[in-house]
């Protein structure tokens, strides 16, 4: 299952890299593992939207008119739906960057995982709240 290279004596080695390959695999199915992940994709869809959130906020500084007719779209349901996926991710986020706060400031304990879970329901009963809010 692993690369044979020749060295220069002419001996072969195992290749450290597929070796490495299948040692490492396991982790990526850990449920802290993918909340690492998750924290940093919901960071990067945050930051991703910033720009669309300054120009909207850069409307109310042209005019009245232009601004309404942006507050106007945002009525929107599939817009309500985006904001409540917005909401999503910045509670998830949040609860991400309070988990990483944990892990280097706290002794690791083995509930972390039910804590990660924890934090991926509460960020959608936040985010499911908030959409119940402004339907």
């Amino acid at each position: 299952m692993t690369e044979r290279h020749k060295n220069p004596d002419g001996a072969g080695r195992t290749s450290f890299i597929r070796a490495t390959r299948s040692q490492t695999a396991g982790y990526q199915r850990d449920a802290l593992w993918l909340a690492a992940i998750v924290h940093r994709l919901s960071g990067v869809a945050l930051a991703v939207f910033l720009p669309f959130h300054f120009l909207f906020l850069g409307l109310a500084l042209q005019s009245e008119g232009r601004l309404q007719t942006a507050v106007n779209w945002t009525g929107n349901p599939l817009v309500k739906f985006a904001e409540m996926g917005l909401v999503f991710l910045l509670t998830l986020h949040l609860l991400g960057g309070l988990r990483v706060l944990v892990i280097e400031n706290l002794a690791w304990h083995d509930s972390q995982k039910t804590a990660a879970t924890l934090a991926v329901l509460g960020a959608a009963s936040v985010a499911l709240f908030y959409l119940a809010q402004i339907v």
